[in-house]
């Protein structure tokens, strides 16, 4: 059995590589066909050639036939004008009465062709020709009709319009010997003082043939030469034109890359000419203005960087001050405690303000660095829910981490990773107006997620890419839990890129937002998926279901349907009012 089937295997795989080897081929040239813009032109020019030469190459042929032919048909009907008065006086001694009236025929009929063969050349331009002579009115012993020549070669048809007395042409395809043989054949009554006969005279066509055959493969050699002129024509012209183009392309493209003295060579004064001035001229001005931006840019860094670090004494000398004052804020008057109090809590976001702007101005000046190590990111992101847990209990929101069993290491900057977490955790809070958050996990052999899902006033349309964009904010007047600068999520965002990783969102108005951070293993390394997919319309529960959701689970302990336990069936651990402790 194996014998049999081995060569059917074989055949089968050759198949399948002669195939692959097709598909591959025609990917490259449909890639070809889409990038080259001289080849499309060029066959696109031969195809309309071809058609071009064929149709011209069609009528040439049909006239040259037709001028033949009316030729053959002109000098052989002058022919048999000539030769009919002799041949009718050959007919004057036929004898119908006698037995042997088709011998009668063959003796004249040799007499004309003996005639006819001492003409000369010049006499006609019809060529030479074999007459037939049949007698139509007499009827010989095997029921046939006396007659001389190759009478078979003769049409019925033409016959018939003989028998008429009538002159009649017509070009027919006979047997000669085994081989067809096209023929002019012309018919016509031969008039005699005992009885009426007919005679017809076939001129074959094969000179006009092999005229037409030299006219068709030279209109066929003819045409081929013009399309591959033409093919080359095309490629020259195209390639002058396109060249320029290309030459425009690479420049723009090294441009883009960053080398911005890259110009197009300028060659005379044609319309390429002008067109490399111009692109020169953009490539001047884009120049500039990207320099002056550059400029600008390295300007407002440095005064942000030398801002911040020129507060930082004031900012200490006043943080002394302040801690003084609401050390002794229970010596003081009510309304003065009142301010103390306020004031330590705006030194506190003035700090951070100036935390987030000196980190903003050393990630635009590219010398942010990372100082990698493991990471145990569940236990990092417990630190993170246990620190923020008193914030969570002020606004009656229960956090629930979806832990994996397993430990999930990586290699990270555990100060910057940290800093990414605490703001979506934070920021999840402040927005989920005392609905719970969870904090699910996700990891493959490249990467590891960690996704932040609020249930509250969720993100409208086109809000997803704004929330990462500096000092945005989806809406000012909230009241806000932990006070923002507006520059957490830029920052978090440009620390996971920094990873090599990302961190994107998604919400829906009423339905809450979710924060997916990505980062990967080792850090630095290039990852193109997720983990974990960012919730969709269809995924979620309904308004109405999250707004069953109490603020404080220890109510009587429910939760979103979808939500009592996590993927891989073990409930959550919640961080709530009642719990100070984790528990499965």
């Amino acid at each position: 059995m194996n014998s049999e089937e081995h060569p059917v295997g074989a055949e089968c795989s050759f198949v399948v590589r002669v195939r692959e080897g097709l598909r591959r081929r025609w990917h490259r040239f449909e890639t070809t066909w889409r990038r080259s813009m001289q080849l499309r032109v060029v066959v696109s020019t031969l195809a309309l050639s071809s058609a071009v030469v064929f149709v011209l190459g069609m009528v040439l042929q049909t006239q040259i036939t037709n001028r033949l032919l009316e030729n053959k048909k002109r000098a052989a009907i002058q022919q048999v004008e000539q030769n009919l008065p002799v041949l009718e006086r050959q007919l004057t001694a036929v004898d119908p009465n006698e037995d042997d009236v088709g011998k009668q025929l063959e003796d004249a009929l040799n007499r004309l062709t003996t005639t006819a063969a001492e003409q000369t050349e010049s006499d006609s331009v019809a060529g030479t020709y074999e007459p037939v002579l049949v007698d139509g009115h007499a009827i010989a012993e095997d029921g046939a009709q006396p007659s001389a020549g190759p009478v078979d070669s003769v049409p019925e048809s033409l016959r018939r319009l003989v028998e008429q007395d009538q002159l009649a042409i017509q070009i027919e395809t006979a047997n000669d010997g085994g081989s067809r043989v096209t023929m002019l054949v012309i018919g016509s009554p031969a008039g005699t003082a005992t009885r009426p006969l007919q005679a017809y005279f076939l001129f074959p066509l094969e000179s006009e043939r092999r005229t037409l055959q030299v006219v068709q493969s030279t209109l066929l050699v003819g045409g081929l030469v013009l399309l591959v002129l033409l093919g080359a024509i095309t490629n020259l012209v195209t390639r002058q034109v396109v060249r320029p183009v290309r030459q425009a392309a690479q420049t723009a493209e090294r441009l883009a890359a960053g080398n911005l003295d890259e110009r197009m060579r300028v060659i005379g004064e044609d319309d390429m000419a002008r067109l490399a001035d111009s692109f020169n001229e953009m490539a001047d001005s884009l120049k500039q203005q990207i320099q002056q931006l550059e400029e600008f840019g390295q300007l407002q860094r440095r005064f942000t960087s030398d801002v911040s670090h020129e507060l930082r004494t004031p900012l200490t000398t006043v943080r002394m001050a302040a801690d003084v004052l609401h050390a002794s804020r229970d010596d003081l008057p009510d309304g003065l405690e009142r301010s103390a109090e306020l004031l330590v809590d705006e030194l506190d976001r003035f700090e951070s303000l100036l935390g987030d702007l000196l980190e903003i101005s050393r990630l635009d000046a590219g010398v942010a660095e990372l100082s990698t190590e493991s990471l145990d990111v569940p236990d990092l992101v417990r630190r993170v829910m246990e620190s923020l847990l008193p914030i969570a209990r002020t606004g009656g929101v229960e956090l629930r981490g979806h832990f994996p069993a397993e430990e999930v290491s990586i290699l990270a900057d555990t100060r910057r990773v940290e800093r990414i977490v605490r703001n979506l955790v934070a920021n999840a809070i402040d927005h989920a107006e005392g609905r719970p958050v969870d904090i699910t996990f996700g990891q493959n052999e490249r990467a590891v997620a960690v996704t932040v899902r609020d249930y509250g006033v969720g993100l409208r349309p086109g809000e997803s890419e704004l929330v990462f964009t500096r000092f945005w904010r989806a809406d000012p007047s909230r009241d806000r839990q932990t006070g923002g600068t507006g520059l957490g999520l830029s920052i978090a965002a440009e620390d996971a890129r920094l990873h090599g990783g990302w961190l994107d969102a998604w919400g829906e108005p009423g339905q809450g937002s979710c924060f997916r951070l990505t980062l990967p293993r080792d850090s630095g390394e290039q990852v193109d998926t997720s983990p974990l997919p960012l919730p969709s319309a269809r995924s979620i529960a309904a308004p109405e279901a999250l707004l069953a959701v109490p603020a404080d689970p220890s109510e009587n302990g429910s939760v979103p349907p979808d939500e009592e336990q996590d993927r891989s069936g073990r409930e959550p651990i919640r961080f709530s009012e009642t719990d100070d402790q984790e528990e499965r």
